[in-house]
């Protein structure tokens, strides 16, 4: 119940919804060098042979000209997904949830035509640490903007996932069951499709795609930079069930959780909080944020680590001058991301807050005009969708 419950308050508009070889040398004892009284006459095969030909000259490999940098001045783009929908016949199947689906969720084949749009668009993956640094002054940790310089003509984008949690309600609408390890160790998508088949596949989730797509274009990312993956608990996270230690399978579900958090911070992404209970921090008490927050630590971020960045549940922020925005301060966060239709990031009162465009299917429906800079004009939207 509790999951349907967070999916129906997600679907509002406002919301938010990383043998060297050894030459053993004989020894005196073990082979005795044979007695020459003179040294053997050549044999017509031990002559060195004469040429005139030129001798060839090794190739020396052409190296790829430096890359000019030069400092970018203009706003970034920050957008954010949920989870892609990997089986569209789950996830439009007319139930209950199919609406919300259509609202909020984007299909892997909308995905993938977007990727190619912000490429053609020379749009650059960025680390979000990369706009901001925090520094301890007087005893107080004082969050200043970084200048950003990127490779002449590129364009910083930064890329997050909201809900990577493949929640119960997830596994059954659509969406991939957790991230599990390829066999060449990075990271892929386990699930049970509608045929009841359980399997692997990087065709499914969106950071498997990405990884890919960085692969075969790598001047899509800047430093080998991916994206921001934001966390809540209460079902665990990346589809591993951390969140009851009195579970048999705990143990074994936090160990292989912890190894595929390590696979992705190597390889590119990063962490934020999405809070415990996916809460609504304006609508919640300050109480309620302390004990939410206070459970985050214990359960979610020994998995994940430290992170200073919060994205806001729904999109749903608090002034600067909220208690509960200082108490976040307190705790550690220095970032904080919201939901708005443009670029926009401030700095103040020793914390960064920054906009997220929300991509789904309801953008992709009512503001086409807005995203054209990012996804041009051309139709994205899958037909597999209910037609309106």
């Amino acid at each position: 119940m509790r999951a349907a419950a967070a999916l129906l308050i997600l679907f509002i508009p406002s919301g938010c919804l990383s043998p060297s070889s050894v030459e053993v040398q004989p020894t005196e004892a073990s082979h005795p060098p044979p007695a020459v009284s003179s040294p053997p006459a050549a044999t017509p095969t031990q002559a060195p042979v004469q040429t005139n030909e030129p001798i060839p000259s090794t190739p020396i490999p052409s190296q790829p000209p430096p890359v000019q940098l030069v400092q970018y001045e203009r706003p970034v783009e920050h957008i954010f997904f949920h989870p892609l929908i990997a089986f569209p016949e789950l996830a439009f199947d007319g139930d209950s949830l199919s609406e919300g689906y259509d609202n909020w969720f984007v299909t892997v084949p909308e995905f993938l035509a977007m990727l190619d749009e912000l490429y053609k668009r020379n749009y650059m993956l960025i680390d979000i640490h990369s706009l901001y640094r925090v520094e301890v002054k007087d005893g107080r940790s004082v969050v200043q903007k970084e200048s950003l310089t990127l490779p002449v003509g590129k364009k910083p984008l930064i890329l997050s996932v909201d809900d990577v949690n493949y929640y119960d309600y997830m596994r059954k609408n659509g969406n991939i069951w957790r991230l599990v390890a390829d066999e060449d160790g990075t990271v892929t998508a386990w699930s049970r499709t509608p045929d009841g088949e359980e399997k692997t596949s990087r065709a499914w989730d969106l950071v498997p795609i990405v990884d890919d797509f960085v692969k075969e274009h790598p001047d899509f990312s800047w430093q080998g930079a991916k994206g921001l993956l934001a966390l809540t608990g209460y079902e665990g996270v990346l589809g591993y069930r951390t969140n009851n230690p009195d579970d048999a399978s705990y143990d074994n579900e936090k160990r292989e959780a912890e190894q595929i958090v390590k696979k992705l911070k190597e390889s590119g992404w990063t962490f934020a909080s999405h809070s415990w209970g996916h809460l609504d921090v304006n609508k919640s008490s300050l109480s309620r944020l302390k004990r939410d927050t206070a459970r985050w630590k214990k359960e979610v971020e020994p998995l994940v680590g430290p992170t200073d960045i919060f994205v806001y549940p729904f999109g749903s922020s608090v002034k600067y001058d909220d208690p509960k925005f200082q108490y976040l301060q307190a705790q550690g966060f220095a970032l904080f991301c919201s939901v708005g239709p443009s670029p926009y990031i401030a700095f103040r009162q020793n914390a960064a807050v920054m906009d997220r465009r929300h991509i789904d299917g309801m953008a992709l429906r009512t503001q086409r005009k807005g995203l054209a800079p990012l996804f041009g004009d051309r139709p994205i939207l899958d037909p597999l969708r209910p037609q309106k």
